[in-house]
């Protein structure tokens, strides 16, 4: 079985080092980077299944490049686990709207940073292991769970991962109404530490690409939100 492939884009070189050594101690294949193009670049070409990414970088900052490797096909489903050295929840809310999968805030110990990216890992494995053969279709909006696409007519939406698990969650049964708290389980797996605001952020982004569309996913008041029943 092949390594479990972690490139750490961060700028500070001593605690590069030290993710750098404590990931290959526990069995990892890492790669570095220490500004944001040079991360870019590693990513695309080593193709990683995990990037551990600084927030503040240099020449290109973490949630650009969090946004640019979402749009390229080698990085588009890759593991974005991103750092920063400060907790207000905008910055939490800007790295999942860019496109993160996790977040950890600096200050934090290695361990903590390990079971992120097992989680990150287990979460990958859960999807992958799912008997994703069929297309499910509703009110206009199409989500092929083998090919990992969502079409609108025939114009293919591009979603993030989380986006993607989301709406597959909620077009799966049109009707049902869904507490927050149940799309981070459902979707995003119950290993993810996210605010349950961080989903109407995800929610937002789902619909904005939806255009014309956007209405099919439902706010319910005081509850969360559900996907349009056809009459």
């Amino acid at each position: 079985m092949s390594k479990t492939k972690v490139l750490i884009v961060e700028d500070d070189r001593s605690l590069s080092d030290i993710l750098f050594y404590n990931l290959q101690q526990e069995g990892f294949n890492v790669f570095r980077a220490f500004d944001g193009r040079e991360g870019i670049e590693q990513a695309r070409k080593k193709e990683p299944d995990i990037v551990i990414l600084d927030l503040m970088l240099p020449r290109i900052s973490g949630i650009d490049v969090c946004r640019q490797l979402r749009k390229f096909k080698e990085t588009r489903d890759t593991g974005i686990l991103m750092l920063t050295a400060r907790g207000e929840d905008f910055d939490q809310i800007d790295g999942f709207e860019a496109g993160a999968d996790d977040y950890v805030v600096k200050p934090y110990s290695v361990r903590v940073l390990l079971e992120r990216i097992r989680a990150l890992q287990r979460r990958r494995t859960s999807e992958e292991a799912e008997p994703v053969v069929e297309t499910l279709e509703c009110m206009g909006v199409k989500v092929d769970l083998r090919r990992h696409q969502v079409f609108v007519g025939d114009q293919e939406l591009e979603l993030t991962r989380s986006e993607f698990k989301l709406l597959q969650t909620l077009i799966t049964e049109p009707g049902r109404a869904y507490e927050r708290s149940e799309l981070i389980e459902s979707a995003l797996g119950e290993d993810t530490l996210v605010l349950e605001r961080t989903i109407d952020v995800h929610i937002r982004a789902i619909r904005r690409k939806l255009g014309a569309l956007a209405d099919v996913i439902e706010t319910v008041r005081g509850v969360g939100y559900r996907f349009k029943e056809p009459e």
